[in-house]
């Protein structure tokens, strides 16, 4: 009788895990109709690229700009900061801790953002399209365009001076993969069926025993890099679409940059956009604690790299062209911006953060400073601000340390889609 009653018991667990996943499924699902435009309605409305925005100059610089080649300069030799910029956000590669650099710049200087409507992505995963964005109209144009999304470059063109500077980031795919497969596990049905603690593993040991393409939300296990420029993530490296795809993203973006080297990136990145180094200073936002990080071992992470075969491919081109900018910029060069980097930001941290570090979401005591966490869990580290911080540098401490959702609202994003679902994981899970 004992072992039948657990045999209940255990069948109750099962159909209460697959109500709560079908809940959530159902959901999901529902969010993204409410924030898609049907494809009709999309088909209907053809934008063209107005010359108010192909020729468009910020009005905050318009004084000195001149056209965009490395970086700029004004008429006098000086280097002029950019302000037209797309930055493509990736999944899981620090493109957050990037995000709060860009809103702070843009937000001291009164540049005007393309923000999505009612949540903080287009739309994401469909492509992304101009409709998506908050106060679109045809010819407005935008100076800095930021968040998720899928990217579709025609569309991205329309928003953005002919002139914007583009960037992105990326990450070595196993390190990727593994983030991805934490973060999103409960929002892929594929992996429900896993138990036990050695879920990436026994996933990267027979693949597609857990994975059909395009599944819902299947993306975020098979070439997430690749599927967030707008490619098939289902391309083996060897196909000629992922070399293709390799050679458009060169001819698109300015600069690539690596996570693994994320000081020496925007070392690069102030120098293409002629920043200051106030500008690159940055506290480490959505970091993980270390109980949560599967360890991967030699043979895990070639299998991540197998099984992401696109996104290795990618990764290897750009880790190339990274260090040749590197190498062109100068390694000792490098060494001391880097030094004066990381002093600058430990000055920074000793200013804002008490305790020095980031700690566990159950210990920040203030809400805005609660970065939103993966679906049943609390594995994300945010900060405390200091009680005593000098007056004239606090509110910039407090920008530093905000979380993308909370930013996004200073800003005048109004986030009800995300705060819904934030609101609906929260008090189910």
């Amino acid at each position: 009788m004992l072992g039948f009653g657990v045999r209940i018991r255990r069948c109750k667990s099962i159909a209460r895990r697959l109500a709560v996943g079908v809940l959530l499924t159902s959901f999901m699902v529902v969010l993204h109709c409410l924030s898609t435009p049907a494809a009709q309605q999309v088909n209907q409305q053809k934008v063209t690229v107005a010359l108010s925005c192909s020729h468009h100059l910020s009005q905050t610089w318009v004084h000195n700009l001149t056209n965009y080649s490395q970086s700029r300069t004004s008429l006098s030799g000086e280097c002029v900061p950019t302000v037209d910029i797309m930055f493509m956000k990736t999944h899981k590669t620090a493109s957050s801790t990037l995000l709060n650099i860009i809103f702070r710049f843009g937000e001291k200087h009164g540049l005007k953002f393309a923000f999505p409507k009612g949540r903080n992505d287009f739309s994401y995963p469909s492509p992304f399209l101009c409709s998506h964005v908050k106060d679109f109209q045809p010819g407005v144009c935008f100076n800095i365009l930021c968040n998720h999304m899928r990217f579709n470059g025609h569309e991205v063109a329309k928003l953005l001076p002919a002139d914007a500077a583009y960037f992105t980031i990326l990450r070595d795919p196993a390190e990727l993969f593994e983030s991805s497969f934490h973060y999103y596990s409960r929002a892929i049905p594929l992996t429900w069926g896993i138990h036990g603690d050695g879920k990436l593993a026994e996933f990267l040991r027979e693949p597609m025993n857990y994975y059909t393409p395009g599944s819902y939300n299947s993306f975020y296990l098979k070439n997430l890099l690749f599927f967030d420029f707008g490619f098939d993530n289902n391309l083996e490296p060897d196909h000629p679409l992922v070399e293709r795809g390799i050679q458009t993203l060169s001819q698109r973006f300015q600069l690539v940059l690596m996570a693994e080297h994320f000081e020496e990136s925007l070392i690069l990145l102030k120098d293409t956009l002629c920043w200051t180094m106030e500008d690159m200073l940055f506290f480490k936002l959505n970091a993980r604690k270390d109980s949560s990080v599967s360890r991967l071992t030699p043979a895990l992470r070639a299998k991540a790299r197998e099984w992401n075969g696109a996104d290795w491919r990618l990764y290897q081109h750009f880790n190339a062209t990274f260090w040749a900018k590197v190498e062109a910029y100068g390694r000792t060069r490098m060494e001391q911006e880097v030094k004066e980097l990381r002093r600058r930001n430990a000055e920074m941290a000793a200013m804002c953060i008490e305790g020095g570090g980031a700690v566990e979401a159950g210990l920040i005591r203030d809400t805005d400073l609660l970065p939103w966490q993966p679906v049943g869990e609390n594995s994300i580290l945010g900060y405390n601000l200091r009680k005593n911080i000098d007056p004239k540098y606090r509110e910039h401490c407090r920008k530093m340390l905000t979380p993308e959702i909370q930013y996004l609202s200073e800003l005048g994003v109004n986030l009800w889609l995300t705060r819904l679902w934030g609101w609906l994981k929260d008090t189910i899970f």
